[in-house]
C-alpha cells in the first residue's frame, strides 16, 4: 500500500467519473498508456480490479465502487489542506476559483472581474461558467471555491449568502408594445420561449406562469437568452428575462420591454460556498464585491 500515490489517486477519480480511457488522459492532460499504466500498477498494488473493461468504456467493479469512495473523500481532504494554507496567507492576493450560472455570467462577470482586479491586483480570478447542478457538485469536489447562482439551492453541505433580488420583465414582439401586459393567465395560453431544461431559469419562469415543468408543452426552447430574445423578435413567440439582461440582449432585437404588476416575478442572486472551506471569511469579502457590482439598487 505504501506504493499507491496521490497522482494514481487523481487518475483513478478521472476514470471511474468518465467511463473511458482516453476521455481520462485528456481530463489529466496526459497519454493514454501512461493512464493505463497508472491504473494498472494501482491494482496490482491493491492485488485487485478496479476496473471492467469494454470495447467501448471501463465500468467500476463492485471492488472500486467501494474504493472510489474513499478516494473521492482523500482527494476533498487534501483539497480543503491547500485551501487551509491559502487561507493562512492574504487569499485576496492568491487564487479564485469562481463559477457562475449562464444567465448571470454575461451582464455582471465584467464588472466585477473589473472591480476585484482594481481592488485585488494580485488576486488570480479563474472563472467557471455552467449550469448550477454541476457547479454545486464542482463545489463539492473542491473543483471550485464559490459559485454564484441563484438562490435558494437547500444542500445542507453550502453556506448560501443572499446577495440581492432582481425582477423578471417581459419579452414581446415590438408591434406588441401598445397591448396590455399580460398575467399569468394570459401567459399560459401564449407561446411561451423558455430556455432548454437545465437552467433554473426556465424552472423559475414556469413556476411564476404555474405551469408544471411535466405539462406537455409546444417544444420551443432555447440554449441562451440571447436566442429567445431574437426568436421573440422574429415574431415567434414572448419570452422572460431577467432584468439585469435587457440592455443587453434587447439592442440588437426588434422587441419591447414590458414589467409585470404586482406580483412581479423575481430571484435572489447569491453566492455559494462549502460550509467546510477555510476560504469563508475571505469568501465573505468576495461576496461583499460581487454585490456592489452587481446589484440593480
Amino acid at each position: 500500500m505504501a506504493n499507491i500515490t496521490l497522482k494514481q489517486f487523481r487518475y483513478f477519480e478521472a476514470l471511474a467519473k468518465t467511463s473511458h480511457f482516453g476521455r481520462a488522459a485528456d481530463l489529466c492532460a496526459i497519454s493514454q498508456p501512461a493512464l493505463s499504466m497508472q491504473i494498472k500498477e494501482l491494482e496490482e498494488t491493491l492485488g485487485t480490479v478496479l476496473f471492467e473493461r469494454g470495447a467501448k468504456q471501463v465500468r467500476l467493479t463492485h471492488f472500486g465502487e467501494k474504493f472510489a469512495e474513499r478516494v473521492r473523500d482523500i482527494l476533498r481532504s487534501i483539497d480543503e489542506l491547500e485551501d487551509l494554507a491559502r487561507s493562512a496567507g492574504d487569499f485576496l492576493e492568491g487564487s479564485l476559483r469562481i463559477g457562475i450560472i449562464p444567465t448571470i455570467a454575461p451582464y455582471v462577470l465584467p464588472k466585477i472581474i473589473e472591480s476585484l482586479a482594481r481592488d485585488y491586483p494580485k488576486l488570480d480570478i479563474h472563472v467557471r461558467e455552467t449550469l448550477t447542478e454541476k457547479l454545486i457538485q464542482e463545489l463539492s469536489d473542491s473543483k471550485i471555491d464559490a459559485a454564484i447562482v441563484a438562490l435558494p439551492i437547500s444542500e445542507p453541505s453550502l453556506t448560501e449568502i443572499p446577495l440581492f433580488d432582481e425582477s423578471f420583465v417581459l419579452v414581446r414582439p415590438l408591434a406588441d408594445i401598445n397591448k396590455p401586459i399580460p398575467d399569468r393567465q394570459m401567459l399560459r395560453e401564449m407561446r411561451l420561449l423558455l430556455l432548454e431544461e437545465g437552467h433554473c431559469f426556465r424552472d423559475q419562469a414556469l413556476s411564476f406562469c404555474k405551469i408544471p415543468s411535466t405539462a406537455p408543452r409546444e417544444r420551443l426552447d432555447g440554449s441562451s437568452l440571447s436566442t429567445l430574445v431574437q426568436m421573440v423578435g422574429a415574431g415567434i413567440g414572448v419570452t422572460l428575462i431577467p432584468e439585469m439582461a435587457v440592455n443587453v440582449e434587447t439592442r440588437s432585437a426588434s422587441v419591447s420591454i414590458a414589467k409585470f404588476t404586482n406580483p412581479q416575478p423575481s430571484r435572489t442572486i447569491g453566492m455559494i460556498w462549502r460550509k467546510t472551506s477555510p476560504l469563508a471569511q475571505q469568501l465573505q469579502l468576495i461576496s461583499d464585491v460581487v454585490r456592489k457590482c452587481a446589484s440593480p439598487h
